[in-house]
């Protein structure tokens, strides 16, 4: 039974590095007998499935290919067995970018910033920590832009963010390697505050034990939405404040109040990222009830409504208590019924009357009382219909024998419009057909000489003018009147008519109507008559009905055309028209009903016009004439005009709205502008924005005007970097330049080159180019030339960047150079390798590439490229063989210069360097040695694997897996027996061939000893004899000492005996030293061989010595 063991490397007891995508392999030899169970874990539990482990009874192997930063770590290795369990850890750094920041927080957030915090990757991907990279987005995009790349701290503050807007945040390590992954914010971060406190805030009423308060909204909500409002009260003498309401609307009533108690009010907006400062009531209220006198709020007395449609009269007024309402008409208590009936309110009362009928025309009288006082107020109310029949008996007043002299009252119901004339008609009793009777109506003056005598009356003669006979109207004896109806006409017919005065002398001369009378109805002009109320102009509530009622006259009935100055009426409107009234009624009015009315009446007679201006009481109309002024890389300045419609009210102020192309909401920027202009600041750079302007009246907000296209925030670019001369030959200069630090916001679309001769004063264009280089060609040799750039991107150029000094056009002379980025390039065998070294010269060098002291050979496979500033050694499919020193030499005119890379190639190693040697030999164990390969592979030697056979088989059996050195001894062989070793070397690439050793016999390597010289005597006494001899040429023994040495540096190895230095070999001695052993043997040792051996060391540390006694034993 034997313990486990683990023979850790001592490159293994180190801290092991790797790059990142590399393989980590972990070799480690383990003892142990019964073979030990073999375990791998990580020092925190981490996952080993991407491992490959690999075990043995003397060895195991972890490998884990294409290593990342979470390799990095503490790899524990237990092997345990029934004797007992042995525990080793190998340290792990990959170099790779670094793990995610830890624990990011939001430490703070206001209308237009956040500030966040973190703490360091606890993986630093095995280098320090550079700086952190701080990213935003917002939640409606989906790439994040940089805020600042260069964060040398664990905190950073955001700032000139969107108030309102959701965004991400996310924050990344930078080291040596890279940038590592990032830590984002789980959730989006509004980026808002706590709002500003309400506006004004207005007692709306207060009853004994209750009180009524409205207030304005906030000048700024914060970015966030108000979610509510906060109502609190306190006691006169308390000190407390309590809430006493939680409203989303900006009025509250308090209820449950003391009668007689004085109470001071506070309000608080709330939105989600808190509560505001309050909004204090100006002074303290008193629950009790207001004694207000009852009081009317009338813009009219008088109402029209067409027969049929319906009626309602809005009565506002205002008193406390709430005032009893009633309603008369005609001076008797109005009847309500389901079709006439008011309603009362606190504040008002409404009269409805559906269907309107002439029943419904007359005075109202409208009476409040409260314990104030009383008020009354009457109401007109005309219903627009045809009048009512005249009022009779129709009295006949005059009959003769061939006319009819009839009078008759007005209607008693006009039909809200002045009686415009009478139709008269007439039939014979005789038929049932009704005529409308045809007459002239005559009047003259007396006569300017009455004969002498007086004038006894008037004699009417008539004349149709289709037969020319004359007749009289009048009785024979005529009449006294100055005037006359002369009826019995015929329609159409033309007549004459003549009158005579009568006296008492009898009949005067006539006197004739001057022209000819045609019996045809009268023509009259048009007429209207305007109300006072439509004289002035009428005020009309947005969402309410316009009525406009004009009474009109006119002979024949005139054609009545409605019309609209500065627009059209809409197809809404109902007009109705009849011969004696026009009417047009338009619902739901809103701002573009805003103007002047045009009524005009025409008819043979003439035409009429007239006007009325209607206000509508509405939020204003869009602003008109926006005009972007400026735009820079973060603002734009907005200009604009009032509305043509103001809504009937003042502009209080405007509101200037944006929104990103890419959102369909738009987010203010400020609600309460006073001037026609404004300049939108804090925006993105490079995004696109459309903006609107809306104005505000009393009555709301109106209409915005948009911008028709999105507006792009961004500038012209700042010039571009430094600019670099790379060439210049005898007729062309090759520059280059660095981008400019900013865009302007917008992306760049091309540079400008400009040349200007020496004593020239002018810039020409010489090269347009979408890169950051350019070459100018058909310069003049020997000329000098200035050159500058420009960059331009969509809204123009830059201001120009100059190259520092003028250039000459002339070839360059410069001594050639090269330098190898690398010393050394490693590639695995089988794979293609590509070395790119840079080069230098003018004119361009040639060069020569030449390997291990020989020039290169080209083939497909190997072969070299030069460009004007590369030279490019390719190798496809590497092999072993093309490891080795390279050696590059650049040469022009003004000289050469040579630099070497080395190519190491990445396999399984060579085998062993033989023969195999046998440093010892016993009948049970036999020491092997060896020599490294020639060809390591191009990576260390892990172990040697060593095998061995029974000649009398041809089976090998594995000795060890795991040496680590050159040498090994091989026990437990059977005596006499031979055998037969090979050795193979291992790296991390894999196994190489084996080296196969001479057979060998396990037994000692001496002898029994050789025969004594021949006896003879030297001494006879009487009895005794001394007999000597000489001794054996060889005992056949051979002794061996063998010592491991250890040192930095390799110490001196040198063996004395009896204090007299040993040479290093005799015939029958042997010193054999390497650079971990030392071993002395001696052949056939004799007596003399016997003595003090002394090893002695030596290095620049110090020295050490080691004393031996040997002692030969006789047989």
């Amino acid at each position: 039974m034997l313990p486990p063991e683990i023979e850790l490397d001592a490159e293994l007891r180190k801290v092991v590095t790797i790059r990142a995508c590399c393989t980590l392999r972990l070799f480690v030899p383990i003892k142990g007998r019964p073979a030990p169970e073999v375990k791998w874990t990580r020092e925190h539990g981490e996952s080993l499935d991407r491992a490959s482990i690999e075990s043995t009874s003397s060895y195991t192997l972890l490998i884990v290919e294409n290593v990342n930063r979470f390799d990095s770590g503490k790899y524990i290795l237990t092997i345990e067995n029934s004797s007992g369990s042995k525990s080793a850890f190998v340290n792990v750094r990959v170099l790779d970018t670094p793990g995610a920041p830890q624990d990011l927080k939001i430490k703070e957030v206001t209308k237009s910033s956040v500030t966040l915090t973190w703490e360091p990757p606890l993986i630093d991907g095995g280098s320090k920590i550079k700086n952190y990279i701080v990213e935003k987005r917002e939640s409606t995009r989906k790439a994040y832009s940089t805020v600042n790349a260069n964060c040398h701290k664990t905190s950073w503050k955001v700032d000139s963010l969107q108030e309102g807007c959701n965004y991400y945040f996310r924050v990344l390590a930078e080291n040596e390697y890279g940038i590592g992954l990032p830590v984002e914010t789980s959730e989006s971060v509004k980026v808002s505050e706590r709002p500003l406190p309400p506006g004004k805030i207005t007692l709306l009423d207060v009853t004994r034990n209750s009180v009524s308060l409205s207030w304005e909204k906030p000048e700024h909500d914060g970015g966030s939405r108000i979610l509510g409002y906060i109502v609190e009260m306190q006691s006169k003498g308390s000190e407390k404040w309590s809430t006493c309401a939680t409203v989303k609307v900006t009025e509250a009533t308090i209820t449950g109040l003391i009668q007689g108690e004085e109470y001071t009010f506070r309000v608080s907006a709330q939105n989600e990222k808190g509560i505001s400062d309050p909004r204090q009531l100006g002074i303290p209220v008193v629950a009790k009830d207001l004694v207000i006198p009852p009081a009317f709020k009338l813009l009219f007395t008088t109402f029209s409504v067409l027969a049929g449609e319906d009626l309602k009269v809005d009565v506002p007024f205002v008193g406390r208590p709430k005032p009893a309402v009633f309603w008369h008409k005609d001076n008797v208590a109005l009847k309500q019924t389901t079709r006439v009936n008011a309603e009362s309110s606190e504040n008002n009362t409404v009269l409805t009357i559906k269907e309107a009928c002439r029943e419904d025309v007359g005075s109202y009288l409208v009476k409040l009382t409260n314990s104030a006082g009383e008020a009354t107020e009457t109401l007109n109310i005309v219903v627009l219909d045809k009048p009512g029949p005249p009022t009779g008996p129709v009295k006949v007043d005059e009959v003769t024998a061939d006319s009819i002299t009839i009078s008759w009252e007005p209607p008693k119901y006009d039909g809200g419009s002045s009686i415009n004339n009478y139709i008269v008609e007439k039939r014979d009793t005789s038929t049932t057909t009704w005529h409308i009777v045809s007459s002239v109506f005559l009047s003259w003056s007396k006569p300017i000489y009455d004969g002498g005598s007086e004038i006894q009356g008037y004699i009417v003669e008539k004349c149709d003018v289709s037969d020319g006979e004359w007749s009289i109207c009048t009785p024979p004896t005529g009449i006294k009147n100055t005037h006359m109806e002369v009826e019995k006409l015929v329609e159409k017919h033309e007549y004459k008519f003549r009158i005579c005065a009568v006296n008492k002398a009898g009949v005067g001369e006539h006197a004739d109507v001057l022209d000819s009378v045609i019996v045809e109805e009268k023509m009259e002009a048009p007429d209207l008559d305007l109300d006072m109320e439509l004289r002035k102009i009428v005020n009309v509530r947005a969402g309410g009905s316009l009525r406009l009622f004009v009474p009109i006259r006119g002979r024949p009935t005139p054609e009545v055309k409605w019309g609209k100055m500065d627009g059209e009426i809409r197809e809404a409107a109902i007009i109705d028209t009849t011969s004696s009234f026009t009417s047009l009624v338009l619902d739901n009015v809103n701002r573009f009903d805003t103007g002047k009315y045009t009524l005009t009446l025409e008819n043979s007679s003439g035409t009429k016009s007239a006007f009325v201006t209607v206000r509508v009481l509405d939020t204003p109309s869009a602003p008109v004439n926006l005009k972007i002024r400026e735009i820079t890389k973060d603002s734009v300045s907005l200009s604009w005009e009032p509305p043509l419609l103001d809504g009937g009210a003042k502009i209080k102020n405007y509101i200037i709205e944006k929104r990103e192309a890419t959102r369909k909401s738009y987010a203010a920027v400020v609600t309460n502008c006073h001037k026609t202009s404004w300049k939108v600041d804090q925006l993105q750079e490079g995004c696109y924005y459309f903006f609107r302007i809306s104005a505000e009246n009393e009555y709301g907000i109106g209409l915005p005007e948009e911008t028709s296209d999105p507006i792009k925030v961004a500038e012209v670019p700042q010039p571009p970097g430094k600019i670099t001369v790379d060439d210049v030959t005898r007729n062309s200069v090759s520059l280059s330049w660095e981008k400019p630090e900013h865009d302007g916001g917008s992306k760049i679309i091309q540079y400008i080159v400009e040349m200007q001769a020496k004593g020239s004063e002018k810039w020409s264009e010489c090269a347009r180019v979408k890169t950051l280089e350019a070459v100018i060609t058909n310069l003049t040799q020997g000329e000098e030339y200035l050159f500058r750039v420009m960059a331009v991107n969509e809204k123009g150029k830059s201001d120009p960047r100059a190259l520092a000094v003028p250039i000459i056009a002339k070839d360059l002379v410069i001594e050639p150079d090269v330098r190898p980025a690398f010393h050394s390039y490693s590639i695995q065998v089988g794979q293609d390798l590509k070395v790119e070294v840079p080069i230098a010269g003018r004119p361009k060098p040639t060069v020569t590439w030449v390997k291990d002291g020989q020039p290169l050979r080209q083939t497909t496979r190997v072969n070299v490229s030069d460009l004007t500033d590369l030279t490019i050694l390719n190798i496809k499919e590497t092999s072993k063989e093309d490891g080795g020193t390279y050696e590059i030499t650049v040469a022009n005119v003004v000289g050469q210069k040579s630099a070497s890379v080395e190519i190491i190639t990445l396999d399984k190693p060579d085998p062993p360097v033989g023969p195999v040697k046998f440093d010892e030999i016993s009948a049970e164990s036999i020491t092997l040695s060896w020599n490294p390969p020639a060809y390591t592979g191009g990576c260390q030697i892990t172990n040697y694997v060593v095998h061995k056979r029974d000649t009398t088989t041809t089976v090998w059996e594995t000795v060890s897996a795991t040496v680590a050195r050159t040498t090994l001894k091989v026990t437990k062989l059977k005596t006499g027996s031979e055998y037969q070793f090979r050795i193979f070397a291992e790296n991390r690439y894999g196994q190489s061939f084996a080296l196969e050793s001479a057979p060998v016999v396990a037994q000692y390597p001496y002898k029994e000893p050789g025969p004594p010289g021949t006896p003879f005597v030297t001494t006879v006494t009487k009895d005794s004899m001394v007999v000597q001899w000489h001794e054996p040429i060889n005992d056949g023994e051979t002794f061996v000492l063998e010592a491991d040495i250890h040192g930095k540096p390799i110490p001196d190895i040198t063996w004395s005996k009896d204090g007299k230095d040993l040479e290093e070999a005799t015939a029958r001695m042997e010193i054999k030293s390497t650079i971990q052993k030392t071993i002395l043997t001696v052949k056939d040792c004799i007596r003399l061989d016997g003595g003090q051996y002394t090893l002695n060391l030596r290095n620049v540390g110090g020295t050490k010595s080691i004393p031996i006694t040997v002692k030969i034993i006789l047989w």
